[in-house]
């Protein structure tokens, strides 16, 4: 199975830590928007280029950078490229 498909037949094992959702509203400024339903959002628009690099998968859009865990589905940080 191609690692996009993987990750979105997965979404909703994504999640963050409380400090990981603090780096990724400060990296975009978000403010008080849910950074986890953010990125969600953004890994789901077609126009997403999704790769997996090692233990990693990077979502580009828009700008900008999301990294998740391939094992944990956890969002470590995203940045703006």
């Amino acid at each position: 199975m191609d690692d996009k498909k993987t990750l979105l037949e997965n979404i909703d094992k994504i999640h963050t830590t409380e400090m990981g959702a603090d780096r990724i509203k400060k990296n975009l400024d978000l403010g008080n928007c849910n950074a986890v339903d953010f990125c969600k959002y953004k890994i789901l628009e077609k126009n997403c280029s999704i790769y997996k690099q090692g233990k990693n998968w990077y979502c580009e859009i828009d700008g900008i950078r999301i990294t998740v865990n391939s094992y944990s589905y956890t969002i470590i940080t995203a940045h703006k490229m």
